[in-house]
């Protein structure tokens, strides 16, 4: 590692991967939301894309090809369909019948820029793209397109992200539950599509079965470790590095690993989860980006 700590090695990598695949990505991200007539709607579904974020979802589906001996390319319907079926999660997720954020990425809201009818529409445009763009690939065989989109359809649908945050929602209102409950939503609010983000990656590069398996049990590790690191930032971090509003969880009541842990509890979680998904990972042909992002997440500051 040429002296570098795994920490600063991890970085690197990834910073290399930005540098590389992010132009790939960018390049297409909005080009499907600029024509149209219903050109305020198109408004908000670029200002929403465009408003950054960490790219973590389309980044892992790329690399998850190229672990499994794929090019990028192989991969890029199904990057673009991830992070379309994400912005539209957090378009949706802020509104006031939802979690009421006002602040996403440092930037208003989706709702607040533009109202929330719109907002709603725009995540609506979002999520029907996201199934478009795979379906569409033609450079893709037909079969694994359709796999990949059956995963796409699990992962955000009621047995996925929108039954996690549903129960979050109704986690509110009760009192208490223990930390078998939380995981239950994490795996679905968070863990679903992240998960769903690697193997999707698997699928699209023509993984074998084994390979499959790996990133499956890889991803549904670092969707948790994920979300254990956002309970941690939101219980410590301050709106300024966040990005979005902080202590909003502990306002509402909810329970976090934090809250059932202590932060020392829920820094070990995250520990052993990110453990386990380097643990999967290490049965790839070429794991070392994705080992270097599981250990980024695990340590990201926002």
């Amino acid at each position: 590692m040429n002296g570098q700590t795994p920490a600063t090695a991890s970085e690197t990598r990834v910073k290399q991967d930005l540098d590389r695949l992010l132009p790939l990505l960018n390049a297409k991200l909005t080009s499907r939301f600029e024509h149209g007539e219903a050109v305020r709607v198109g408004e908000a579904i670029r200002y929403s894309l465009e408003a950054g974020g960490k790219r973590v979802r389309p980044m892992l589906c790329l690399l998850a090809a190229e672990s499994v001996g794929a090019s990028v390319e192989m991969a890029l319907s199904g990057a673009l369909a991830l992070e379309y079926l994400h912005t539209y999660s957090l378009i949706h997720d802020d509104l006031p019948a939802m979690d009421d954020d006002d602040l996403r990425r440092g930037k208003p809201t989706c709702h607040v820029a533009f109202g929330e009818a719109h907002a709603i529409l725009a995540g609506d445009g979002l999520q029907a793209e996201a199934f478009a763009v795979l379906a569409s690939d033609a450079s893709i065989p037909a079969d694994r397109r359709v796999e990949a989109i059956i995963l796409l359809a699990e992962a955000s649908g009621w047995l996925g992200m929108v039954g996690g945050q549903a129960l979050d929602l109704e986690g509110e209102a009760v009192e208490s539950y223990g930390l078998d409950h939380l995981k239950t939503i994490h795996r679905l609010k968070t863990g679903a599509l992240l998960r769903a983000s690697l193997e999707i990656g698997g699928v699209l590069g023509g993984a074998e079965s084994c390979s499959r398996g790996a990133l499956r049990s890889a991803g549904a590790y670092l969707g948790l470790a994920f979300q254990i690191q956002d309970d941690i930032l939101d219980a410590t971090s301050d709106a300024v590095t966040l990005g979005k509003r902080t202590g909003k969880d502990a306002g509402k009541g909810k329970i976090t690993y934090p809250a059932l842990l202590g932060l020392d509890g829920a820094r070990q979680a995250l520990a052993d989860a990110t453990e386990n998904a380097l643990c999967h990972l290490q049965s790839l042909p070429k794991p070392e980006s994705l080992e270097a992002w599981a250990r980024y997440l695990a340590g990201r500051k926002v």
